[in-house]
């Protein structure tokens, strides 16, 4: 990410820890990282291993008890300078990872997740209860999840697929797509990006989705019974299906599809807004992308 190794011998000799705990159910794993790598993965084992690439100027501090095991570095004089974690961990162990210069990846995991990073990515497969994923400079990625769900990015991108849950999804300067979404709650915002949800609209579900500068695609399946909100300022809407519009104003409007027991906000300032049936929004931005190449 960062650096090579090669660059951290130069600051110190490089060496290797490699470590092997027993744990018991219900113990959580609490990684603090300045600069490098998180990366854990799971096996069946009732066993967390701990292996660190780093400086001979570095120390792996391992803290172990019957709710934790606590794993950071520490340099000679302040912070470490930049440390790799490859750790193994049992499927259902609860993970609280952070950094600061930090990428942080997770496969496999059963268990709560809690990621947080300033300059990094943060890329997740699995969790399940709470999973929370944070990034300030770096894209957030989650994949085959449940529970529920907090997604947060300041400049990157923001994507969730396969997930089930309660979504909440937040960045300011990136795009938002959920694919492959299995929810009855979901909120998703961001300022400079568009937002992509393809996924289930249950009867009494909440789904609310908004950018300033983007726009706005949505799937709704053929037999969703959904009260629908439009806003836009400066926009156009379009739908893939015939729907009648109700309480219009100049720039918002309402319409009701069957039912009408979920309920859809879609608001951009700037930006488009269009529904479709499932499947048929990745097709449109594909059809978007070959116009604006034809101009």
């Amino acid at each position: 990410m960062l650096m090579t190794l090669a660059t951290l011998a130069a600051l110190g000799i490089a060496q290797q820890t490699d470590t092997t705990l027993p744990v018991r159910a219900g113990v959580r794993l609490e990684v603090s990282n300045f600069g490098g790598e998180i990366a854990v993965k799971t096996w069946s084992k009732s066993a967390v291993r701990i292996a660190a690439n780093h400086s001979s100027r570095d120390r792996i501090s391992i803290d172990a008890t019957e709710q934790y095991v606590r794993v950071k570095s520490e340099g000679r004089r302040g912070p470490s300078q930049l440390v790799e974690y490859d750790i193994t961990v049992p499927t259902s162990m609860a993970l609280a990872l952070s950094g600061v210069y930090t990428d942080i990846s997770v496969d496999g995991s059963q268990g709560e997740v809690t990621a947080e990073t300033v300059e990094g990515s943060v890329k997740v497969s699995g969790g399940a209860g709470n999973v929370s994923l944070k990034s300030v400079q770096g894209e957030v990625t989650l994949e085959k999840a449940r529970g529920r769900i907090s997604l947060s990015s300041v400049n990157e991108t923001i994507t969730a697929t396969g997930i089930s849950g309660d979504i909440s999804a937040e960045t300011v300067n990136g795009d938002v797509t959920l694919t492959q979404i299995e929810s009855a709650n979901t909120d998703a915002t961001t300022v400079n990006g568009d937002i992509t949800y393809d996924g289930t609209i249950k009867d009494g579900g909440r789904y609310r989705f908004s950018t300033h500068d983007g726009d706005l695609r949505v799937a709704v399946p053929e037999k969703a019974g959904v009260s629908v909100s439009v806003a836009t300022f400066n926009g156009d809407f379009s739908s893939c299906f015939p729907v009648q519009l109700s309480r219009k104003t100049k720039h918002r409007f309402d319409f009701t599809i069957g039912s009408g027991t979920a309920r859809i906000e879609l608001e951009s300032f700037n930006g488009d807004i269009r529904l479709c049936r499932p499947g048929q929004l990745k097709r449109d931005k594909h059809e978007d992308h070959d116009d604006q190449e034809e101009e």
